[in-house]
């Protein structure tokens, strides 16, 4: 087959896409750049992107690339990990627009549904008829229908309900050359039809009527039997005992065969009730021992395994500690979980097991639970086992390649103890095993050294090796992740020669032209080329502001933490990643950005990103980052954009003019100084008629934005106004109230509030003589040079507080995550920074760890909905939050909405407010909006306060403490307690125009005096 090797793209094409195709055409270097690798350890650039906005769309885009010759690669997630999902033509994403459930049959358990939707929304629609799709990988949140159709996904549940082949009854398929059509098992009476009508459609079933004719013995010979085979074509769907099903011969095929345009989909009833065993043992191989025996005694609907060393990495890391806590004695455990009609059944199934294999619930070595919340915190640590293992805190980087291979079941341990041979022969230390090992699909991550000749080299003698070994056990290649081109070239070692042969003619029926996913399975590149690292790759070593000291102190480092894992497409729970979840814009993912700050680093020199620092697609894809850090948290490899962001600004404008908004929000606290000398000239000059709009404009505000309402009194001024003497720093009551920018100037309330309560609990305030500042919106505006200037000037300040060790309190989340960890990047070497990061408490952290015993906070008795920060939920936790309302008898209903959208100076940007709204809009604003008129709605964060006043909600939100400190004065309202805070209010109407007037007026004096100086010279 000849090998297509697009490079610059044709006009004609470009033109004809953007002509015919009702869709998004992206041939721009930023666009390639974010879609050159998936999950993979493979990269290629491809010739452009296409975004149909429809399936018909997409149908039509694949007809005019193949008219044009150019290859296509339909892409869903792309969390591919053997490099399906990357190739050099055009890569259409069906994410974006096409994700419709076209039709829920209920009565017959099926549906039908578009490539583009995300498995747990489809679950989500389907919960009404408490239905849902069987196979579930740990990568439901994100990974398409579309995707796991292409290489046959299956995941923990596939224990229970088979592959995603085995849940596929038909296909609406399109070819390279333009023939759609439905395909499912074919009768032989249907098949006769078929060839009776003629065309295409009848030269490609009876050629695939020859293929299985010719290759009958060697495909029911040669495809291994085991749960688990999910390598090669699916040949053997077309056997006549398996009715000639066409569907299932192309599930798995990887876009290599057909664009698959829809799908009908058999579901499955959602358990009413689940329990979970575990059962401890010595070491992982001693557990794959126990597993034939447990599966005689038992169906369960999951028999999953987790090794000791992924248990350390999650220690080392404090990742998933809740999960660990709840596992028996043991170094390896099997996780077992059933399902049942009943709680009592699926109860007797759990103890069944036991007395099977003699042992009991309350053995050290067992844990048992039918409690739903418990059973997926025991189940998450074995679901993160991608992240955990990508990125080892001794720094020996992991990688995909043998990441899924699969055995027998029976004959799993011994397979296991070969492998860690081979292991060890390699040098490759000691890699987490883990998986599902009631199907023997075994899961690891593997240190090959991918950055050198020598080791690039070692890596293809050990998949070589590797493929021999699982072969001389009878299994597959790849248990569910596919082959694509990490096990492409190793299928002969597997299938032999001749089903090999069959795999191609298979190819040249569907694509004679090659021009579907090339490269993959058939005819497939090289398992050590086009690597996404590889021997020649010398990427940039930039010098930085920050300091990276988990990633070797090195930029480069830092950004190769995404691994293509994908969590951050979410489109539900946590806070990661607004922007994506705002636009469906690959581009505007954490992995997207990660992807072209890795171009960026121009360690290829085909890469499309060729200006380094000064690029516009990194600084557009930047744009949208609301620097919410929820990926410092909510990624499993620990990606912080935010911080990211602030280094390319740095770089970026370097020695050049900057956007306005830079200067006026990124100078704020500055600005917030002068203010507090005429805070109502301020505001009438923010908030006056034409005047205001002009200066917002100048500003790089948006002017759909409300300009915040400096308060008439800073903090600063009432505490000084107390005359109270400065306790000693070094009395153990003695606490340091920081006064942030946004509780002193705007919102003070905030902070006398926290004085009032921790002066109740006992604690003697001290407070700043002199205005300190942690440099936050120096930093999220790409300006560190002066965030370090602030921020050093501010230790000076705190310097005799610091040496007495005073614990340092602080109220805005964003400003505490910064004093506990951005201050500590930026000075890495200073001192006294990381004192103060030692020293500093959340307001809640210093009540519910430090207040003397017996303080109890003022019993609040009512209902709250609570919105956590995002830095508080990425850096600083909420536990001690969640504590101190349990004790002030508030019944929180804490928000899992994600990001209020504001995010700083991100929402009051030019041009960010409609992103900054539509994130809002995905859950925060109208929870709020849905809370009781009796509740609190609290927010610690002054941003979150803004979004909810500014969004249409009704409500305003108070900080934690103003909401205690009401509670000292007596019982609130029932109705909309927030009534009660003290808020400044917005200039009048009256004050507006005279402010408008008093302008217009000295701009007229001004202009007069001009005229007469002129005239008098």
């Amino acid at each position: 087959m000849s090998r297509r090797a697009p490079g610059t793209p044709p006009d004609s094409l470009v033109a004809a896409l953007r002509a015919e195709t009702d869709a998004e055409v992206r041939f721009d270097p930023g666009s390639r750049a974010a879609y050159a690798t998936d999950a993979s350890n493979y990269r290629q650039v491809p010739l452009g992107v296409v975004v149909p906005r429809s399936v018909d769309a997409g149908a039509r885009a694949v007809e005019v690339c193949a008219r044009h010759g150019v290859p296509v690669t339909a892409r869903g997630g792309g969390t591919s990990l053997a490099g399906q999902a990357t190739n050099t033509g055009v890569v259409i994403d069906w994410s974006k627009y096409c994700h419709a459930v076209a039709h829920v049959d209920p009565d017959a358990r099926t549906c039908v549904v578009e490539p583009g939707v995300v498995l747990d929304e489809l679950d989500r629609r389907l919960a009404a008829h408490r239905l849902q799709f069987g196979p579930r990988p740990s990568t439901h949140s994100h990974c398409t229908l579309g995707g796991m159709i292409g290489n046959n996904a299956c995941g923990a549940s596939a224990q229970a309900y088979g592959k995603t082949v085995d849940n596929v009854r038909r296909l609406e398929v399109l070819t390279a050359d333009g023939l759609r059509m439905w395909v499912g098992p074919t009768s032989p009476d249907e098949r006769a039809r078929i060839a009776a009508a003629g065309g295409r459609r009848a030269e490609l079933y009876a050629g695939l009527d020859r293929l299985v004719t010719t290759y009958l013995g060697d495909i029911r010979r040669g495809f291994p039997k085991l749960p688990r085979r999910v390598s090669g074509y699916n040949l053997d769907a077309l056997l006549p005992e398996n009715g000639f099903d066409v569907a299932r011969a192309l599930v798995g095929s990887e876009g290599t065969l057909v664009t698959v345009l829809r799908a009908e989909l058999d579901l499955v009833p959602v358990p009413p009730f689940q329990s979970l065993l575990v059962l401890g043992y010595d070491d992982i191989c001693r557990a794959a021992d126990a597993v034939p025996r447990l599966l005689e005694h038992c169906s369960p609907t999951q028999l999953e395994a987790l090794d000791g060393r992924m248990a350390q990495l999650m220690r080392e890391e404090h990742a998933h500690l809740d999960s660990l806590d709840t596992l028996p004695e043991g170094d390896s455990w099997l996780l077992v979980q059933f399902g049942g009609d009943s709680r009592e059944d699926v109860d007797e199934q759990a103890h069944a097991l036991l007395a099977a294999v003699g042992r009991g619930e309350k053995d050290p070595s067992v844990a048992f639970s039918d409690d739903p919340a418990r059973e997926q915190r025991m189940l998450k640590a074995r679901e993160a086992g991608l992240g955990v293992t990508a990125r080892p805190p001794d720094d020996r980087e992991t990688w995909e390649g043998w990441e899924d291979s699969a055995v027998p079941p029976e004959r799993l341990g011994d397979y296991l103890r070969d492998l860690k041979r081979l292991f060890a022969e390699f040098d490759y230390d000691h890699p987490s095993l883990y998986g599902h090992f009631g199907q023997g699909c075994v899961h690891t991550r593997i240190p090959f050294g991918l950055t050198s000749a020598a080791g690039v080299a070692d890596f293809r003698r050990f998949l070589e090796r590797a493929a021999d070994l699982v072969a001389s056990y009878g299994g597959s290649l790849s248990g569910e992740h596919g082959d694509g081109q990490a096990r492409g070239e190793l299928l002969t070692r597997m299938f032999g020669e001749r089903l090999v042969t069959a795999f191609g003619e298979l190819k040249s029926l569907f694509d004679p032209g090659d021009l579907m996913n090339p490269g993959k399975v058939v005819d497939p590149n090289p398992v050590d080329g086009q690597l996404r690292l590889g021997p020649a790759w010398r990427p940039a070593t930039p010098g930085t502001h920050f300091g990276y000291p988990e990633d070797d102190h090195s930029f480069g480092r830092a950004v190769l933490r995404c691994v293509g894992i994908g969590n951050c497409r979410t489109e539900r729970g946590g806070v990661m990643c607004p922007s994506y979840r705002a636009t469906r814009e690959e581009e505007h993912s954490t992995r997207g950005r990660a992807r072209l700050l890795f171009e960026m680093l121009d360690g290829h020199p085909e890469s499309p990103v060729t200006d380094g620092w000064r690029s516009t697609e990194v600084r557009d894809a930047l744009d949208l980052c609301l620097a919410c850090k929820g990926c410092k948290s909510d990624c499993p490899t620990g990606v912080d954009m935010a911080t990211y962001k602030a280094e390319f600004l740095a770089h970026h404008y370097a020695g050049r003019p900057r956007p306005a908004a830079h200067y006026s929000m990124g100078w704020l606290p500055l600005w917030a100084q002068l203010a507090e000398r005429a805070p109502r000239l301020a505001n009438g000059l923010l908030s006056a008629p034409g005047l205001g709009r002009a200066g917002r404009r100048l500003a790089g505000v948006d002017p759909a934005r409300q300009a915040p309402v400096f308060a008439e009194r800073s903090f600063a001024r009432w505490w000084r106004a107390l005359g109270t003497e400065p306790p000693d720093p070094a009395d153990p009551a003695t606490v340091l109230l920081w006064p942030d920018t946004f509780a002193n100037h705007f919102h003070p309330a905030v902070a006398i509030s926290a004085v009032r309560i921790l002066t109740d609990a006992g604690f003697r305030i001290a407070v700043p003589e002199e205005p300190v500042c942690c440099g936050l919106t120096w930093i999220s505006t790409g300006q560190p040079a002066l965030a370090k200037r602030v921020l050093r000037r501010g230790l000076r300040v705190l310097r005799p507080y610091l040496d007495a060790g005073t614990p340092v309190v602080g109220l805005e989340p964003s400003c505490t995550a910064v004093l506990r960890s951005d201050g500590p990047e930026l000075l890495p070497d200073d001192q006294d920074v990381r004192r103060l990061a030692e020293r500093t408490r959340t307001f809640a952290e210093q009540l519910v760890h430090h207040a003397p015993d017996g303080w109890r906070p003022p019993r609040l008795s009512r209902g709250a909905t609570v919105q956590t920060h995002c830095h508080q939920h990425a850096v600083l936790g909420f536990d001690a939050d969640r504590e101190l309302m349990r004790r002030a008898r508030l019944n929180a209903d804490v928000l899992d909405e994600g990001c209020c959208g504001l995010a700083g100076n991100f929402g009051f940007e030019r041009g960010h407010h409609e992103v900054s709204m539509a994130v809002g809009e995905l859950g925060v604003l109208p929870a709020v909006r849905a809370a009781p008129p009796g509740d609190l709605v609290l927010a610690d964060g002054f941003s979150c306060r803004t979004q909810i006043e500014q969004g249409d909600t009704g409500r305003r939100a108070l900080h934690l403490a103003e909401a205690l400190a009401l509670g000292l004065d007596g019982d609130l309202p029932a109705d909309r307690p927030e009534r009660l805070a003290r808020r400044s209010a917005p200039p009048s109407r009256g004050a507006r125009w005279a402010t408008t007037a008093g302008a217009a007026a000295l701009t007229g004096a001004a202009a007069l005096g001009a005229v007469a100086r002129l005239r008098r010279s």
